[in-house]
């Protein structure tokens, strides 16, 4: 299956201890929303992004995502695949059907089988990122989503895959 243009997936591995980002950049350069059922993927992945100036929010799971979401107002969402109550694509297809949020762009971060990434573009995922991840990878992700939601708004498109 092809993928539909916009669709990014990007599979980096960790080459093993190593610094990261070393540098906290005053002033947030958009919001984020979290969501993985496991605490340490949860806040590695919220450390990395506050390094980099993002303000991050996290859930627990799907349903929380979806609980939180509207007070929130995220402008990139990461979801985990395998969560308790509400998978990701499960929360991915609620986010894109509901009108106030179809536009948010959508990032996976799993282990992005072809099954994983055939599932989540039919959700209306923007974005995979494989686990592990490189760091960096997740900052340029989540900064190339955000630009692509900011050029969409310009010409006035919805920022997300959204189907209708």
């Amino acid at each position: 299956m092809g993928r539909p243009v916009g669709v990014e997936v990007a599979k980096t591995r960790t080459r093993g201890p190593g610094r990261t980002y070393s540098r906290v950049v005053s002033g947030a350069s958009g919001r984020v929303l979290v969501v993985d059922d496991n605490k340490v993927i949860r806040q590695l992945i919220k450390v990395n992004l506050e390094l980099e100036g993002f303000e991050v929010v996290t859930a627990n799971d799907g349903a929380e995502c979806l609980d939180v979401v509207h007070h929130v107002l995220p402008d990139v969402i990461t979801l985990d695949v395998v969560m308790p109550r509400l998978d990701g694509f499960g929360a991915a297809a609620q986010l894109r059907a509901d009108p106030r949020t179809r536009h948010l762009p959508v990032a996976i971060v799993s282990a992005c089988t072809q099954n994983e990434v055939e599932a989540g573009i039919a959700a209306g995922v923007d974005a995979f990122l494989a686990k592990p991840f490189e760091p960096a990878e997740l900052v340029r992700v989540v900064h190339r989503l955000i630009e692509r939601r900011d050029r969409r708004e310009r010409k006035g498109a919805p920022a997300g895959r959204g189907r209708g």
